[in-house]
């Protein structure tokens, strides 16, 4: 088995997932050894993954964050998927004495009041469900791509997570929306209903709205803030090195 543990040796990772499509990619890293994860948003971007894992029947754990509080529409592609492509989507959700905590301090929907309390919330509901889903893992796959936003423009391929201690790949970060789009309707991918009504990206229902022309694919996550690098934390080392420490 093939643990990849530096930064050099996710660095070599990266060098060859550049020259492969992305059967070719998911493929390389599903034989690298160990427990390989994709996590999954039920995104236009994490679906055409999903169906690639399915399709080639990779040895790859999918699960998604069932934070409770996701749209109806991204609940019933949960089962859709995984009826099409005969697998398993693992649901991870958050903890009742987390939930009751951070009401208790916040208020159930106190997120909309402070920066510090949406990243409390997404603390509970997203990352230390991500926690226990990768628990034991060495490899986590995700639907990062550089088009997403500013924040994302430097994706690479492959990445060592010193804070999880896994490698980090993130297989269409070169692929752009229209790349995406063609994917989907070349192959029959169920895609969420809400793409067509304006929702690019798509989160929690409270915290998501959908875009106005012109305006980037993530402008409507968290849209009553005002930093454009916002993030859920899932994807940023300090969020993940403080949930470790709780």
């Amino acid at each position: 088995m093939t643990v990849i543990n530096s930064i050099a040796e996710a660095e070599a990772v990266n060098d060859r997932l550049a020259g492969l499509d992305l059967a070719g990619r998911l493929s390389l890293v599903s034989g690298l050894g160990g427990r390989v994860v994709f996590t999954t948003s039920l995104g236009i971007e994490d679906q055409v993954i999903t169906a690639e894992i399915g399709t080639h029947r990779l040895p790859i754990d999918v699960a998604t964050l069932q934070t409770g509080r996701l749209f109806a529409e991204t609940l019933a592609l949960i089962e859709e998927t995984e009826n099409q492509y005969d697998i398993k989507i693992q649901r991870y959700e958050p903890e009742k004495a987390d939930i009751d905590a951070y009401a208790a301090q916040y208020g159930l929907n106190g997120f909309y009041e402070s920066v510090e309390a949406r990243h409390a919330c997404c603390g509970v509901r997203k990352l230390k469900p991500l926690a226990r889903a990768l628990e034991g893992a060495t490899i986590w796959i995700t639907g990062l791509r550089r088009g997403q936003s500013a924040n994302r423009a430097e994706t690479p391929f492959a990445e060592y997570d010193a804070e999880r201690h896994l490698l980090k790949v993130n297989p269409l970060a070169d692929w752009d929306l229209e790349a995406i789009k063609a994917f989907v309707a070349a192959n029959g991918v169920p895609v969420n209903p809400l793409h067509g009504r304006g929702y690019p990206s798509i989160g929690c229902e409270p915290c998501t709205r959908a875009i106005k022309p012109g305006e980037p694919e993530r402008a409507g996550r968290w849209w009553w803030e005002q930093d454009e690098t916002r993030e859920c934390g899932l994807h940023v080392a300090e969020e993940a090195a403080a949930i470790a420490a709780v």
